[in-house]
């Protein structure tokens, strides 16, 4: 069984209350139970929602050994986080970058992740189906 952590970023915990024209109205909570159903008895999925940098460069260190996979969602800190980046390539754990939204059809200053060199790809503006397609990738297409 693969065990995958899904880290958000700053804001990410008012999913369903924030920019729903953006963002959509369903809370994190609904999303997490259709991951779970999704992903069945092939991954365990932990989860983890921070607003401060440091404590999301430490959920990844201590995912060292724990870990197979981690899907990340930065949030504004996709844009100027370098400690991040640095920790996904420390950790040595595939990473799967996403956003909501699509970060290069918005402002200008969110057309650039310093996060995504250190990822093994991005899916970014498909909604929240952006996890979902993450664990599919992990559980159908990803080999070690």
């Amino acid at each position: 069984m693969k065990k995958i952590m899904i880290i958000n970023g700053p804001n990410l915990n008012l999913l369903g209350q924030r920019e729903e024209n953006i963002y959509g109205n369903k809370s994190f909570e609904d999303i997490r139970k259709e991951l779970e159903e999704l992903s069945g008895n092939k991954a365990e999925l932990s989860y983890f929602q921070s607003n401060h940098e440091g404590e999301i460069i430490d959920k990844i260190h201590q995912c060292i050994g724990k870990i197979d996979f981690i899907i990340i969602n930065p949030g504004a800190l996709t844009h100027y986080s370098y400690g991040i980046h640095d920790a996904i390539l420390a950790c040595r754990i595939p990473t799967i970058e996403v956003h909501i939204s699509n970060i290069f059809n918005r402002e200008n200053w969110r057309a650039k992740s310093v996060v995504s060199p250190a990822a093994r790809g991005i899916i970014s503006g498909l909604g929240m189906e952006v996890y979902k397609i993450a664990i599919l990738y992990i559980l159908d297409y990803y080999k070690n």
